[in-house]
């Protein structure tokens, strides 16, 4: 291990403000790193898991029972940043004027309005989303609990050197998210983790703000209390769509799930990664976890869980690739599945994973393939979700978006495929039905009222 790179981290951290537990956490994974640990988990080590349970099978639950003690972790550090903005993701508008955070409130009130529990929102924000979220967030959101924790930083390090980069012309860029999975140690450095046990909560779900499907279930809520189940995963069956996302496996040696994510393969295992039929069930990064369970297991490791390491090899400044490259060291918070004896996945509809990761997605949430209930609950219309793929040139950007979509987006209910290729500003009441591609070398509008078909 470089010494000296470690010591310069160290020194870095605890200047930044980081917690000790996050910089030992941090120390963890560059003693991996700089003794070549491999981030790899190899197809030969694994087998596809099996005898996955489905949410349909399970029954139904008294609601206020199972919800009394249930709080709701949302992930809040991203910004918006793949749709040019600076912004929290949580605050961009997701449907009918209200934004991701509106309707998770919304959701949560009508929920403690009807059977009358407490059912607590705690944010994980980062030093780039919680002012604004903050500013945002109504008072009785948390209930009697504080509103948020902090997600830690830690530095980029240099590709060749692994010492931290340092970038003068914007030092913010020196400082990367540790990934998802710092969600567990953050959440006993803040102190919130003790708070929940002290007040009765024993189950925490945990989910992307930006994920509007992962709503509260008390029938997942109660099979995980019956069954004392420590961790509990969502998956979805796999489809084409899904073959770059994290899968579930058995591990071949003791019979472990874990999960394994694209950053984790190996290029010549990319073939057999990208094999959706055979890693059937994908991650949907909504979890339950027992928060006694949780607490036992970070006391046990000294605040440390100790996830599996992802490498991501970027360049300091992402938005121009011939800045030097960069190492950022990473867990995923699903990863922590092979962290506890007796976790468990749970197969869930396709309504429960619906993340909004770039204006595509964002105009089908916007779509009428998509309702939003009196208790702004966000229903999909049909079964399968159209697929979307706009110009990255012309629709990347959200203002460039919404500005070709002046009068809001397309119906696509009886849509299979969009695709647009070229600067095309649709106009009021268009209709798009069954397989549609277009294309223009110059700028283009699409009248109002126009219907736009092609083979289903």
């Amino acid at each position: 291990m470089s010494n000296d790179g470690w010591r310069e981290a160290e020194e870095k951290m605890r200047a930044h403000g980081q917690h000790e537990e996050a910089i030992r956490a941090f120390r963890s994974a560059y003693e991996r790193l700089a003794a070549g640990e491999s981030a790899y988990i190899s197809s030969s080590d694994l087998e596809p898991a099996s005898d996955v349970g489905s949410l349909e099978q399970l029954p139904d639950a008294d609601p206020a029972a199972a919800l009394a003690d249930v709080v709701i972790v949302k992930l809040n550090g991203g910004l918006a940043t793949t749709m040019g903005l600076r912004a929290p993701k949580s605050l961009v508008e997701a449907r009918e004027g209200h934004s991701f955070l509106d309707i998770i409130i919304r959701q949560i009130r009508a929920l403690r309005d009807r059977y009358g529990i407490r059912l607590p929102l705690v944010l994980m924000d980062s030093e780039a989303t919680r002012e604004e979220t903050l500013a945002a967030l109504p008072k009785d959101a948390s209930g009697e609990l504080e509103p948020d924790f902090m997600q830690s930083v830690v530095p980029k390090l240099d590709a060749e050197s692994l010492e931290p980069i340092s970038w003068p012309s914007e030092p913010a860029l020196e400082w990367a998210p540790p990934g998802h999975g710092d969600v567990y140690g953050a959440l006993r450095r803040s102190g919130t983790l003790q708070t929940l046990t002290e007040r009765g909560f024993r189950y925490a779900m945990i989910s992307n703000a930006d994920n509007l499907g992962a709503t509260v279930d008390p029938r997942i809520a109660s099979f995980a209390a019956a069954e004392r189940i420590p961790f509990l995963l969502e998956v979805v069956v796999g489809t084409e769509a899904d073959r770059k996302g994290g899968h579930i496996a058995r591990r071949r040696a003791d019979g472990q799930l874990v999960l394994r994510e694209t950053a984790q393969t190996s290029p010549e295992d990319e073939e057999s990664f990208r094999d959706f039929r055979r890693w059937r069930y994908y991650n949907t990064n909504t979890l339950w976890i027992d928060l006694e369970a949780l607490g036992r297991e970070l006391s046990m490791r000294d605040g440390i869980l100790d996830l599996p390491l992802i490498v991501n090899r970027k360049t300091v400044d992402p938005r121009d690739q011939d800045s030097p490259p960069v190492l950022q060291l990473e867990s995923a918070m699903g990863a922590a599945i092979g962290s506890f004896s007796g976790a468990r996945v749970l197969c869930v509809p396709r309504m429960r994973f619906a993340p909004v990761k770039t204006t595509d997605d964002l105009l089908v949430l916007r779509s009428d393939v998509y309702r939003l209930t009196d208790e702004c609950e966000v229903q999909p219309l049909r079964e399968t979700l159209p697929f979307v793929e706009l110009d990255p040139r012309y629709y990347k950007l959200l203002d460039e978006f919404e500005a070709r979509f002046p009068a809001g987006p397309p119906s696509l209910i009886e849509a299979e495929r969009l695709v647009v290729e070229g600067d095309i500003t649709f106009g009021a009441s268009v209709a798009v039905k069954g397989s549609v591609e277009l294309s223009a070398e110059e700028p283009k509008r699409i009248a109002d009222g126009s219907v736009l078909s092609g083979d289903p």
